[in-house]
Formats: structure tokens, C-alpha cells, sequence
């Protein structure tokens, strides 16, 4: 890369860093760095020329069409040209065949490469009060997302097969490492709906080597089974999660520890997916810990119940703890409600399976950013980043950012006391403690009455200029 590229490189790249508070004396920024956006242009071997749509201005004119509540792609261009006329630039075709054009030549692995790490810089960023007794909690859980129904997309992703075909959207799932401290997305895996390998757990085995000795895992009772817990516990990593219901706890056996809380040997059984030599490798027992909280608070519909553990440690780790950490699981349900409906993930717009998976994390890129601005907002006031709300976040950066890029050409002093000022709005929008709220799983507004379409689409047309509709 020339010397000329090299500048207007560092410039884009600036220009980026500036729209999510990664610059001046203000803490976490490093998350977005120039190192982590030109090494993932490294790795994935991107050639560029100095043109309207290099890496940083397709990256970042792709952000803003996500952010958006507006996901075309004929917004995303129509704010990049205002963008180059408020700079004093010539303006591009409002067209967008070169934007398109430029999303397909940048490479999957750039967009996850840079996703990732600025989920994992923002997660070693994290202050130690926010940890749970000094030890980082991870949540995992997995959703689907749709797709235009396009050829290329149904054969990447099938509809569900209890739909026929022309009548369904191709279906993805989407499944995720959180980080219960930040909330940040730490790796996401993509697979089809349904099929052999395609579930859950498949996700989770292949992305459970990010964890390090000392972490904790925090999942719902999916992924309660003699593998998971074992592997994990080989490698130092602690689980925490319900009891699968195929099996009962009896707090009559094993070695007391308190009241419905006591350790217990759980044999090993057969896993039909590793080699024979591969099971005598592993342990013949497994020993565990089960704790049974009971829930008294009227409206919840669990009772009871039994959370399994690797944490051992009565004293360390008390029955109420444990409990209290399983109530936190609730918050990767809530993480994924942001980024599939506030960032609006769940209908994406991609007619390729490559640019599907590019919007997907282009989205998770957009979500770790404004985790950011949430963590550097609780930061300065000294408060929990969860207790920030994220749909205040992504508001107030949405039009601060307007400012923030006018502010550019009058000096860093302004655009930092811009960013005192954005941080302070974050702050103050706060999500209640409510720890104890219930409401009835019932919709009070009513849908509008029109039929499905139990047709294809081309089907019902042809009917109507045929008149038999």
C-alpha cells in the first residue's frame, strides 16, 4: 500500500473511529482500532484503490444502512452523498450498483474478523466491578433469522419443511457468545435451520474453544449433558445451567451441602458421536453440583428449579449465588431481543447467502459498537453498562452523530466536549430494576384480518388475471 493509500487510510479509518467515540481520552478506545481494521484487511487479503467506495466507507456506509431504521441500500448511498457534499467533496452517483459492487468484493472474514475483535477487545476491557467475583461469565443461546426468498438463499438455508415451497422464507440460525459483564456479542456461529449438525449444540462445541481457564458458562438446560459439562471442565472452564428435564434430581444420594443442595456423580454414558477410543479417554464419572431454588414470587411459572453446576465450592460459591447467577441468564433473551428487533436483524435483506452472512455481522459490528458507548457511558458515572438501557444508546448516537461529524473540522476539544455531552444522555436513560415484574403472555392489539398465502406468489397472480380470484 502506498504512502498516499497509507494516509487516506488512516483518515477513513479515523473518520470511523470518530462516529463511535474511539478517540481522545475516553475509556474502551481501543475496541475499534486501526490496528484491528488493517490487520483484518491483512488477513483477508483485500486489494484497494483510493475510490468512492474503498473498505472504510463501504464498512462504514453498511453500518450506518444496519443502524438505520431504513435498511435499503438506496438510503445507505443518499447518506454517504450528503456526507461528501457537507465535507466539501464531489458527490457520487446516487445509484447503487457500485455500493452493492463494492459489499461483494470485501470478503466474509473481514466483516467477522473485525466483529469479533471488537466484541472480545470491549469484553478484556471490562472493569473488574463488573465482573461476577472476579471471574467472566459468558451466556450462549441461539435464534433464526430470515432471508429474501431468493434461489440462492433457499438452497443455503431451507424454509422450514413444514412449509411448501414458494411459501416460505429461508430460514437461518443465528447463535451467540455473550458477555454477561459488557453484554458484548464475543463470536456468533451461522448454520442452516434443521439437518444433521445443524442444532444448538453443534454451534456451541464449535466455538466453545474461545473459553479460558477460570471463565463461567452460563446456558439454559439445552446444554446440560454429560459432554458439554465434562469437555468444559477439562479445559477449566466452569458451567452453570437447569436440569435437563429427562433427568431428577434426588437430593437423597450424594454428598450434602445444605438444605436441596448437595454433589453428586453422574456416570458416563454412551456418546454415540465420538469413537470408542475417544470415550475411554474421558472420565467414567462426572461429579456435579445440583442446587433446587424455589421461586415465591406470584405470576412466575416456575416453581422450582434445579440448577447443575461445576462450581463445587460451597463456601465460595453459596446455593443463593448460584441461584442469583442463573437469574442473570435471562439477559442474553434480552441481548438477542436488541439485535434481532431494535437493530432489526431478524428480517434481513441480502439476496445471497455470502451477503447475508455479511449483513450479519455487519450487525453484530454495529451492536459491540454501541455496547461501547453504553460501557464507557457507565464508566464515567460508575454504574453497571446493564443498567444502561441499549435502545436509548443507539437513539442519542443516531443523532449525535450528525454533530459529531460537523464537529470534526472545528478541533478536538469541541468534538470531546460533544462526547461528555452524548455519554451523559446515555447515562441518564437507565433500565429499571424490576426483578420482579411479570406480564401476561397475551397481545392486545389485534392483527389485520387477511388471509395467508397458501399459494406461490406467481400462482395467485396468474389466477387474477384469469379472474378465478
Amino acid at each position: 500500500m502506498g504512502n498516499f493509500n497509507q494516509d487516506r487510510f488512516q483518515q477513513q479509518v479515523s473518520f470511523l473511529r470518530r462516529q463511535f467515540l474511539q478517540d481522545g481520552d475516553l475509556p474502551f478506545t481501543d475496541v475499534l482500532s486501526e490496528q484491528i481494521v488493517s490487520q483484518a484487511l491483512t488477513a483477508s487479503k483485500v486489494v484497494w484503490n483510493d475510490s468512492i467506495y474503498p473498505p472504510r466507507v463501504t464498512l462504514w456506509v453498511f453500518l450506518s444502512q444496519v443502524l438505520s431504521a431504513d435498511h435499503s441500500c438506496r438510503a445507505a448511498v443518499a447518506r454517504l452523498l450528503t456526507h461528501r457534499l457537507s465535507q466539501g467533496q464531489s458527490e457520487c452517483s446516487p445509484e447503487t450498483g457500485a455500493y452493492c459492487q463494492a459489499r461483494k468484493r470485501l470478503p466474509e472474514e473481514f466483516f467477522s474478523d473485525v466483529a469479533q475483535e471488537t466484541g472480545q477487545a470491549l469484553d478484556k476491557s471490562a472493569q473488574s466491578d463488573w465482573l461476577w467475583k472476579n471471574r467472566r461469565v459468558y451466556l450462549f443461546d441461539g435464534s433464526t433469522v430470515t432471508m429474501p426468498d431468493t434461489p440462492e438463499n433457499q438452497n443455503a438455508y431451507p424454509q422450514h419443511d413444514s412449509q411448501k415451497p414458494g411459501l416460505g422464507f429461508p430460514l437461518a440460525r443465528v447463535a451467540a457468545i455473550f458477555s454477561l459483564s459488557c453484554g458484548a456479542i464475543i463470536n456468533l456461529g451461522i448454520c442452516r435451520y434443521a439437518g444433521k449438525g445443524q442444532g444448538e449444540l453443534s454451534v456451541f462445541r464449535a466455538l466453545w474453544h474461545f473459553f479460558r481457564p477460570g471463565d463461567v458458562v452460563l446456558t439454559d438446560r439445552l446444554y446440560c449433558t454429560w459432554r458439554e459439562l465434562c469437555t468444559l471442565k477439562q479445559r477449566g472452564v466452569d458451567s452453570v445451567s437447569g436440569l435437563q428435564a429427562m433427568r431428577k434430581a434426588d437430593f437423597r444420594k450424594g454428598k450434602r451441602l445444605g438444605k436441596e443442595d448437595h454433589l453428586v456423580q453422574w456416570p458416563r454414558p454412551q456418546i454415540r458421536s465420538l469413537s470408542w477410543q475417544a470415550q475411554k479417554l474421558l472420565p467414567e464419572f462426572l461429579t456435579v453440583r445440583e442446587c433446587r431454588i424455589h421461586i415465591k414470587q406470584a405470576g412466575f411459572r416456575s416453581k422450582t428449579i434445579v440448577v447443575v453446576t461445576t462450581l463445587l465450592d460451597a463456601k465460595e460459591f453459596t446455593k443463593e449465588d448460584i441461584g442469583e447467577l442463573y437469574r442473570a441468564r435471562w439477559n442474553v433473551e434480552l441481548d438477542l431481543r436488541s439485535v434481532k428487533q431494535t437493530l432489526q436483524m431478524d428480517v434481513l435483506r441480502c439476496k445471497t447467502p455470502e451477503l447475508v452472512r455479511k449483513e450479519i455481522w455487519t450487525h453484530v459490528l454495529a451492536y459491540n459498537l454501541i455496547r461501547t458507548i453504553m460501557a464507557q457511558a457507565a464508566s464515567k458515572h460508575g454504574i453497571q453498562p446493564r443498567t444502561v438501557s441499549f435502545k436509548g444508546a443507539l437513539q442519542f448516537l443516531e443523532e449525535f452523530q450528525r454533530l459529531i461529524d460537523y464537529q470534526a473540522c472545528r478541533g478536538g476539544a469541541h468534538r470531546m466536549i460533544l462526547y461528555q455531552q452524548l455519554l451523559d444522555c446515555v447515562a441518564s436513560h437507565r433500565v429499571a430494576d424490576r426483578p420482579d415484574r411479570f406480564e401476561p403472555r397475551l397481545l392486545k392489539r389485534r392483527p389485520k384480518h387477511f388471509a395467508f398465502l397458501r399459494k406461490p406468489r406467481h400462482v395467485i397472480k396468474s389466477e387474477m388475471v384469469k379472474g378465478v380470484r
